[in-house]
């Protein structure tokens, strides 16, 4: 298992830029697949970004896509969402998690794929 913690999150202008990150702690952060989700007030959990374990292959969800950029570096046991072109509807609280099972190849999008969530941090995109 890992434990997670984001941190970077905060208030920016549309059309502005931030970087989340999210540390892990455990020796087996490489073994695992990340991703992002994020949930805003009286919404559902949604997907925003995966990798994989060598950061071969990622995903993004069509609203992020060619805006957000998700990258890990398993020597600093961290995984990284810049973002982009942030827009009022990007504002939620953002969460990284490790897949449930480790050494998968690929990544996957659905939340129940997911477990060891973090605490998330909070994303504000002013218009």
């Amino acid at each position: 298992q890992v434990q997670l913690v984001e941190s970077g999150g905060g208030l920016v202008q549309a059309g502005g830029s931030l970087r989340l990150s999210c540390a892990a702690s455990g020796r087996t952060f490489s073994t695992y697949a990340m991703g992002w989700f994020r949930q805003a007030p009286q919404k559902e959990r949604e997907f925003v970004a995966a990798i994989s374990t060598s950061g071969g292959s990622t995903a993004y969800a069509d609203s992020v896509k060619g805006r957000f950029t998700i990258s890990r570096d398993n020597a600093k046991n961290t995984v990284y969402l810049q973002m982009a072109s942030l827009k009022p509807e990007d504002t939620a609280v953002y969460y990284c998690a490790a897949e449930v099972r480790p050494l998968r190849l690929g990544v996957r999008t659905a939340s129940n794929e997911y477990g060891n969530w973090g605490q998330g941090t909070q994303v504000t995109v002013s218009s």
